[in-house]
């Protein structure tokens, strides 16, 4: 969850499509060098560049994208527009409006291909519950500690020196690649769910030599879940936060 490219470009989207950044700004912050094609946006034929999709969203009447994190059994936030959920289950992440959802897939290190629905005529999914920024950020304070007896049971920094670090960095170097006026408080919280989300990934990988049991992986996965969850609400969250 640390690498979102539909959290990027949720926040960027609606950045533009807000009047709060300029278009080539925009368009810059989500190409990233790499070359990205969208297919199935209504109105084009075949796959189109990035730029060309972000100037048909204003003209779909778009206003704004949400991020939407789904996971099996909680797809929240998804329209049912037929196959859209099982591609953004998949991906793990989908970008929504009011008239198209778009789903990333990243073919190598320099492709992103994105998958349009329209969403005319598709009875709308109501977003899911999202705390305030201040909500999320102690439940994130609170998840970490509890996961923290989990961690050091697994003696995770034997296998994985760098989590020390991650851990020990949760409030500084600010993520970067967002909007110069977001929220202060949306940055930080962003910030720590990302490191957060790296320290998930490394310890939900099982330790070399295959010294972890299934038994052992199962608690281990059971324990890390409510830390996993605050972390996938909080970059929610954060991507969504609109600056008044």
């Amino acid at each position: 969850m640390h690498d979102l490219p539909a959290g990027r470009f949720a926040v960027w989207a609606t950045a533009w499509l807000s009047g709060r950044t300029a278009y080539d700004t925009a368009l810059d912050a989500l190409t990233d060098d790499r070359a990205h094609r969208v297919t199935g946006l209504p109105g084009s034929d075949g796959a189109v560049p990035l730029g060309w999709a972000l100037t048909a969203l204003r003209g779909l009447g778009e206003r704004r994208l949400r991020l939407v994190l789904p996971v099996p059994g909680d797809v929240r936030g998804l329209p049912r527009a037929p196959g859209l959920a099982a591609l953004a289950v998949e991906a793990g992440q989908a970008a929504v409006g009011e008239h198209v959802a778009l789903v990333p897939e990243e073919l190598g290190p320099e492709v992103t291909a994105w998958t349009a629905f329209g969403l005319d005529g598709v009875p709308p999914a109501p977003p899911p519950v999202e705390g305030s920024l201040r909500q999320v950020s102690g439940a994130l304070d609170l998840a970490v500690g509890d996961a923290a007896r989990t961690l050091a049971a697994l003696d995770l920094a034997r296998w994985h020196p760098e989590v020390p670090a991650l851990l020990a960095g949760l409030g500084s170097a600010p993520a970067p690649g967002l909007p110069p006026d977001t929220d202060p408080l949306a940055l930080s919280v962003l910030t720590r769910a990302q490191r957060l989300a790296r320290v998930l990934d490394l310890a939900l990988t099982d330790a070399p030599g295959g010294a972890v049991t299934h038994g052992q992986a199962a608690a281990r996965d059971e324990a890390l879940r409510p830390l996993a969850t605050a972390v996938r609400e909080a970059i929610t969250a954060a991507c969504n936060a609109v600056p008044r």
